[in-house]
């Protein structure tokens, strides 16, 4: 019952919050740049996930962030796990550079936030439509790494629950391939507390694990994501083992173990 009560709270607080955010959004995007309009719209996921951890006690902890390219023109392609809606909302406010998600173009007609989303310099694509999609994705992706935006994409292509394993399709690493970025893979159990398709939130800690660096030169895309399949599911096993009960935990990270869930940082820069 008071799971209930707090989650309900939370998603209350989202709506009060959205509205005059995503309002805004619209209202300043003709008179902004696409870097700051991305910051300005991280803020409200950053308020969002502060909400998360106040009203329904999910905190996170990170590790793995040195593996992530410090250089102001150093791009990569980010291929994470996906198990909520959390990590949607965390990575603007985990990662410090801009990122350009790839998202279905349904998600730009959801009132306010939505709305705010299609203002922003990402890639939304009608999934109904694979070789056109597949066509948006490669020219806004080197569009998008040129500048320095790090392209984000979840190869399961949706939400998968807790212990489970999804199809791991390639086109992120086809991008890779054809840029000739480097990919960074990503585990996170966030369904240990916010579980796919439901607004019941859980108290308790999400582990996001980001992993090595893997070169995609030289590479075919089904060879390289199997080397990020491989090297994502060994991490769930190892950062959320009671949801594979069935198996030996094994993981190929060697991180080392992380520290207490930090206060949000600041934002990397303010509008």
């Amino acid at each position: 019952m008071l799971i209930a009560l707090r989650s309900f709270l939370f998603v209350l607080y989202l709506i009060i919050t959205v509205v005059p955010w995503g309002s805004a959004v619209v209202l300043v995007s003709p008179f902004l740049s696409s870097t700051r309009l991305y910051w300005m719209c991280a803020g409200w996921l950053r308020i969002a996930i502060w909400g998360a951890r106040v009203i329904c006690g999910v905190t996170w902890r990170v590790r793995g962030m040195a593996h992530l390219p410090t250089g102001e023109h150093e791009s990569v392609i980010l291929l994470s796990k996906h198990q909520s809606t959390w990590e949607t909302f965390a990575y603007p406010m985990l990662m410090p550079r801009p990122l350009g998600y790839v998202f279905k173009r349904e998600l730009i007609y959801i009132p306010f936030f939505g709305w705010a989303m299609a203002r922003l310099d990402m890639i939304h694509i009608d999934r109904s439509k694979r070789s056109e999609a597949w066509a948006k994705v490669a020219a806004q992706g080197r569009r998008l790494a040129a500048q320095g935006t790090w392209v984000i994409m979840f190869p399961e292509g949706t939400r998968v629950a807790r212990g489970q394993v999804g199809e791991y399709k390639s086109g992120g690493t086809r991008l890779a391939v054809e840029t000739g970025q480097p990919v960074v893979p990503i585990a996170m159990n966030s369904a240990r507390c916010w579980p796919r398709k439901s607004f019941l939130l859980r108290p308790g800690v999400i582990d996001v694990s980001i992993g090595p660096q893997i070169p995609s030169q030289g590479r075919t895309p089904t060879e390289l994501m199997q080397e990020v399949r491989q090297w994502i599911e060994g991490e769930m096993h190892r950062i959320d083992p009671e949801a594979y009960p069935s198996a030996a935990p094994s993981s190929p990270s060697t991180l080392p173990p992380a520290p207490p869930s930090p206060p949000a940082p600041p934002a990397p820069a303010s509008v």
